[in-house]
């Protein structure tokens, strides 16, 4: 739980409050959505830094425009980060103030600046966080979900049975999973997780602090249903589902054996075997050997 603010600020000397920056890189968020977002804080640092790297320059010059700041960008995304990198390390390495922003949101956040980050630090140069919006905890935050212990996942593979498999990996997670999809792909994507998962407590938000904001709760497949007959929605997308349930604790043998001479007093082998396994979550073919073993059977009953 975050501690409430002190009267006195003690964060006064921090990067962006005043005075000039420090040489470095500075991780700025920005709004997901609503500009009213950007905090005084962000806003400052992006007026101060010599150079901002950006995903898309176009999207950013709107952000920058807005604010009414000037400022040289560089694009820095997942395709020319290779080569992107070495200039960025030569600009810090004289003394520059570099920020890092994505389109929106926290920069590192389901997108390549972890490269850049650790390269910086490699070189030995300081790197600030400057927090703000993120689309994934904005949407946690309002999932009517468990936020405890929660998962994100980025984006899921555009191919269905990939897709499968990459929820059948975390079926057993027991934590909220959290995730961006493309409005496109997002009924395809819910029936999968469906199928998966099963109908699970979960949450698609769309056009967070938007005009047009919609967060709709309901089990899983019932969602699934909805947007296959509704048809894809527009906008950004955040879906949020709750975390696997926790299962009794494996049976013993002990466990195993008194339940297997009280069903072998009412059923077949197989059928007390199949019973038994069923019960206590063990195998059925260690189960069918025991239960011959304590019956004196040797098999061939239905």
């Amino acid at each position: 739980m975050d501690e409430p603010l002190a009267a006195e600020d003690p964060f006064a000397d921090a990067p962006g409050k005043g005075g000039p920056l420090a040489p470095g890189l500075y991780v700025v968020a920005t709004p997901i959505g609503n500009l009213g977002d950007m905090t005084d804080r962000a806003k400052a640092v992006l007026a101060q830094v010599d150079l901002i790297a950006c995903e898309d320059t176009r999207v950013t010059q709107k952000l920058l425009s807005y604010l009414m700041i000037r400022k040289p960008m560089l694009p820095y995304h997942e395709h020319n980060g290779p080569a992107m990198r070495p200039k960025l390390l030569e600009k810090l390495a004289g003394g520059a103030r570099i920020a890092l922003v994505s389109d929106a949101g926290t920069p590192l956040i389901s997108d390549p600046g972890f490269k850049l980050v650790d390269a910086v630090c490699e070189a030995g140069h300081k790197v600030t966080p400057i927090p703000g919006p993120s689309a994934a905890i904005t949407a946690l935050s309002v999932a009517g979900l468990p936020t405890d212990r929660f998962l994100f996942m980025g984006f899921p593979p555009p191919k269905s049975s990939a897709r499968r498999d990459w929820f059948e990996a975390e079926k057993a997670t027991r934590a909220s999973l959290v995730f961006y999809e493309s409005a496109r792909r997002l009924p395809e994507t819910l029936r999968d997780a469906a199928d998966v998962l099963g109908a699970r407590p979960a949450a698609v938000a769309r056009e967070l602090t938007k005009k047009f904001e919609e967060v709709r709760r309901d089990d899983l497949i019932s969602l699934a249903n909805h947007y296959e007959a509704a048809g894809a929605p527009k906008g950004e997308i955040v879906v949020v589902i709750g975390a696997a349930e926790e299962k009794a604790p494996a049976g013993t043998a002990i466990d195993a054996d008194k339940a297997l001479k009280l069903a072998l007093e009412h059923m077949s082998t197989k059928s007390a075997a199949r019973f038994v396994a069923d019960l206590l979550g063990l195998k059925r073919k260690d189960l069918y050997e025991r239960a011959l073993e304590i019956g004196g059977k040797h098999g061939g009953e239905d």
